[in-house]
């Protein structure tokens, strides 16, 4: 049985903030079957996810808060062993309940997050590699192994513009998101070497990266719904993000004024409210477009 520690560090409902670009998946396919879904899901959600963040929190061994733990406890040899026996477990099943192609992109996804995080790559070190890295492969390579997964295609069905336009606009939105998510990090990264973008850019210059990024993405969504879809699609989009607007933009004015707001707690509920309202704009979308999609 998992020891506190190992099952802190494993960080299952992390997942809740990763579940968007699922969800987005979700919206676009055609060829939907409950058993495809529900194993997709457990797969991805809770086994490659939290595998992730266990072998990330082996080798980071971080002392104060990372993302989904305020608290971390010390890391031991089980949570690294607990994170590659979930890595394992998803790439078998998802090559038992879906296809081999599945289980292919569970194992490129998974070395891709050890080359983040473990000593002899650690993409981590690098501001703008590490930043591309998360960015593809959580945004866009997530969701083309999530949409193979729900639906159980293989490669030839994932090249597709209806495919593979929802993937660059998940990357978008990653790339916009993520250097936020290091903003309350910036002394534990400069005490372990670690140059990530936010600590590259600083507090200030973080938010105004942000913002200039989320911005191009939230346009390029626009751009999609009017494309793809309608008007309705534009303003369902634009009420779903508000809130996470309207508090990023309070939060930016606090911690212009005073730096020391740019914490944990402040960076945690931007993510759960961008998660929420993201995840519930997408559930919206994936019943509002199931029945037209004839792809």
């Amino acid at each position: 049985m998992l020891i506190k520690s190992t099952w802190l560090h494993l960080r299952f409902p992390f997942s809740f903030f990763l579940m968007p670009v699922y969800v987005f998946a979700l919206g676009v396919s055609p060829n939907l079957n409950g058993s495809q879904l529900l194993w997709s899901f457990v797969i991805v959600h809770l086994l490659l996810y939290p595998a992730s963040n266990g072998f990330n929190s082996y080798f980071d061994k971080d002392e104060m808060s990372i993302g989904g733990l305020k608290n971390p406890p010390p890391v031991n040899k089980g949570l690294y062993y607990s994170a590659l026996a979930l890595d394992a477990l998803a790439i078998l099943l998802g090559a038992l309940k879906i296809n081999f192609w599945f289980a292919g992109m569970l194992l490129i996804y998974g070395l891709a997050s050890k080359a983040y995080s473990h000593p002899s790559i650690r993409l981590k070190k690098f501001p703008v590699g590490g930043w591309l890295t998360v960015g593809f492969f959580q945004g866009f390579f997530a969701f083309l192994m999530c949409y193979a997964g729900i639906n159980k295609y293989g490669l030839e069905n994932l090249v597709n513009e209806r495919v593979i336009i929802p993937a660059i606009l998940s990357s978008l939105m990653l790339l916009g998101t993520y250097p936020m998510t290091q903003i309350y990090q910036h002394q534990e990264d400069r005490t372990r070497g670690d140059q990530t973008l936010s600590l590259m850019l600083g507090i200030r210059g973080t938010f105004v990266f942000v913002l200039i990024v989320f911005t191009v993405a939230t346009g390029a969504y626009l751009w999609y719904f009017f494309q793809y879809f309608n008007a309705r699609f534009i303003l369902a989009f634009l009420l779903s993000l508000s809130p996470v607007v309207i508090y990023f933009l309070i939060w930016l004015r606090l911690s212009w004024q005073n730096p020391e707001k740019a914490n944990y707690s402040r960076t945690m509920w931007l993510n759960f409210l961008s998660a929420f309202c993201l995840n519930g704009f997408f559930i919206w979308f994936f019943f509002e477009t199931s029945h037209l999609l004839q792809l």
